[in-house]
């Protein structure tokens, strides 16, 4: 695997591949443990806080929402800062958001921790996907995804499990402290096993940066939550408040035509000529709104609602899920190296869209074995398409817009992620009026539509391509 057949002007080239791939994988901990970690604490979370599902919601979206208009600015500015530089600043900035977050006792404090949070961690999965791809050859970066992947599942292993310990025995603002600590030590492994570039660092480059093309972009993607999730902002019910729609598309085409007015935009909507990184990005978009949205926001919740269990048994139940991705995440990756990735993401698809439909199904007389398989499955199916989704999105950029493509395509599927969790608050909200309260055909309602989402990212899928080119 050292063979990374690539130009040596890149001075990531001249890192030997296995070093770099290890090394990024420690701080590739923080972002699932974090995750995990605040999926089990949610249910504490609102209850603590006496809010309801929608503002539930915003606490994830708080987050979400920086993380994923950040990711292409991270990519973008890092072929002139530099991606080890870039991911020590901003796991120094986690680390401040983290702390406010563990402290807070307020839901407002709590929001400003979790946006800083998503501020500092935004770059981290795009630049190391970069420096992933930029290292390894076109034939192994399927299975060199895969095996960066496998850290995310590995780590929800122990991450539910102790996030409901320490919820359990000593609140949820404890379940902030394992992430800190992590990004603590990854400081040390980054600063101390990636190399340096020592690329100076260029003013002018920031005066001249496109920070009008990322101000727009920022606006677009923020009015399309609030429209998504208007009653905490306008006070008008989720998805009927027209202003915010007519916002969202104005400043959509205000980014449009102003980054093609530019000389060196922010993002060069060339990239998006690019038939495979399109598809990838609709697909993996559609993956985390299931997964994040259905799995992170929803699941955590329906234990703790319907089937009653305490964080504690709760983060058992969840473990299921990463434990599941484990075992076949790095082998998805292989076999698209191999085949390409189209029927593995369908199969994928396929297997997550029938988890909600099982999950629609259930009663809270369920037998617990019940869960257990559909949440082994769920794991199964997340687990099948995450490296096969990366490869197929950055296998033929470019290596001039390796940095630009890879945060976009992480914007997009984070945008999924923050669409799903803001759909899961509004849809249950929604039910509960509808159903009078009534917890168990409420829930089953909502999984029936992330089986939707599962299905429409399905037939997306079928235009991925279908070789290993």
């Amino acid at each position: 695997m050292d063979s990374a057949t690539v130009s040596p002007q890149t001075p990531a080239r001249n890192v030997d591949p296995n070093r770099l791939l290890y090394s990024l994988m420690i701080p590739a901990i923080i972002m699932p443990l974090a995750g995990w970690m605040f999926s089990v604490s949610l249910p504490t979370i609102r209850d603590d806080l006496q809010i309801n599902a929608e503002l539930a919601a915003w606490v994830a979206t708080a987050f979400s929402l920086p993380f994923m208009i950040l990711m292409p600015v991270y990519g973008r500015i890092s072929d002139s800062l530099g991606k080890r530089r870039l991911i020590l600043f901003g796991m120094v900035v986690f680390t401040i958001g983290t702390i406010i977050a563990m402290v807070s006792t307020s839901l407002n404090i709590l929001l400003v921790g979790r946006v800083i949070q998503g501020l500092g961690i935004a770059g981290l999965l795009p630049l190391s996907l970069a420096l992933i791809t930029e290292v390894f050859s076109s034939e192994e970066r399927g299975k060199a995804m895969g095996r960066f992947s496998t850290i995310g599942p590995l780590t929800g292993i122990a991450g539910p499990i102790l996030a409901g310990f320490l919820v359990a025995r000593w609140g949820w603002g404890l379940s902030f402290l394992p992430p800190a600590l992590v990004a603590v030590a990854s400081l040390l492994v980054v600063y101390l096993l990636i190399p340096s570039t020592s690329r100076p660092i260029q003013i002018k480059f920031f005066k001249e940066f496109d920070w009008g093309g990322v101000s727009l972009l920022g606006l677009t993607f923020t009015f399309l939550l609030f429209y998504f999730s208007s009653r905490p902002i306008t006070g008008v019910p989720p998805l009927q408040d027209f202003r915010l729609l007519a916002l969202t598309i104005l400043f959509g085409f205000a980014f449009a035509y102003y980054e093609n007015r530019q000389t060196d935009p922010f993002i060069n909507l060339r990239i998006f000529r690019n038939h495979s990184l399109v598809v990838a990005s609709a697909c993996a978009c559609l993956r985390m709104a299931v997964l994040s949205g259905g799995g992170g926001f929803l699941m955590p919740l329906y234990l703790a609602d319907v089937i009653e269990l305490d964080p504690t048994r709760s983060g058992f139940f969840l473990m299921i899920v990463p434990a599941s991705m484990t075992l076949f995440v790095q082998f998805a990756g292989q076999i698209s190296d191999r085949f390409g990735s189209r029927y593995i993401v369908i199969a994928g698809f396929f297997t997550v869209g029938a988890v909600m439909l099982g999950f629609s199904r259930l009663t809270d007389a369920a037998p617990l074995w019940n869960i257990v398989l559909l949440l082994a499955l769920f794991g199964m199916g997340a687990g099948f398409m995450l490296a096969s989704l990366h490869r197929a999105a950055l296998n033929n950029i470019p290596d001039e817009d390796l940095g630009t493509s890879s945060g976009v395509y992480s914007m997009i599927r984070f945008l999924g992620s923050a669409s799903g969790q803001a759909f899961g608050g509004i849809l249950i909200t929604i039910y509960l009026i509808r159903f009078k309260d009534a917890l168990v055909p409420t829930y089953q309602s909502v999984f029936i539509w992330f089986a939707g989402f599962a299905l429409l990212g399905l037939i997306i899928a079928l235009f991925l391509p279908g070789t290993k080119e």
